[in-house]
């Protein structure tokens, strides 16, 4: 029993590191990455389509993303689709390839960037800590119903703790190294 509660706080709380990963990949460092426009839609005959199904995406410089169409006719939609993302890059098209400058960034700009990393890595945090609460909270309804002993409850309990604190460690690294991405210039 307690076996199934450590794998399922594990990979419960995988999940909300995965997620602030993920997350952190879409906040500009002032460096280039084909993260940046992954979540970037296209209306593509009527369809919503990621870019990733309708471009090839490169770095060629630190400061700049080249989209490369599979189907040149697609030029003008992906632009529309960069323009309405929340990416706030300016595309510049040449007719066969779109190529996305990133602008340096302010010490303005990168001081609001660290606090939303710092959010995020915080709601992760949360995510960790609410994991840790329903893992608990089953402990407490096993014991109550004689399932396990009060001597199991409480090395589920520390258990659940340890896995906690691992686990916001991994965060606090994790937006460590994203902090010093953003204020590098």
């Amino acid at each position: 029993m307690l076996n199934d509660i450590k794998e399922d706080a594990k990979q419960r709380m995988n999940g909300a590191v995965d997620a602030l990963e993920n997350d952190l990949l879409r906040i500009r460092t002032g460096r280039a990455t084909p993260a940046l426009v992954d979540d970037v839609k296209v209306e593509y005959y009527g369809v919503p389509t990621p870019l990733i199904q309708l471009a090839s995406i490169s770095v060629p410089e630190p400061r700049s993303i080249l989209i490369r169409p599979f189907d040149p006719s697609t030029l003008k939609e992906i632009e529309r689709g960069i323009y309405a993302s929340d990416v706030g890059l300016t595309p510049n098209n040449d007719g066969k390839v779109i190529r996305l400058n990133l602008p340096m960034l302010t010490e303005d700009r990168r001081k609001e960037l660290v606090k939303v990393v710092k959010n995020r890595a915080e709601d992760a945090r949360v995510a960790v800590r609410n994991v840790r609460r329903d893992l608990i909270r089953d402990l407490r309804d096993y014991e109550n119903e004689k399932m396990i002993s009060e001597d199991e409850k409480k090395r589920g309990e520390d258990m659940v703790q340890d896995e906690t604190d691992r686990f916001v460690e991994k965060i606090d690294k994790i937006c460590d190294k994203k902090e010093k991405e953003v204020l590098e210039v």
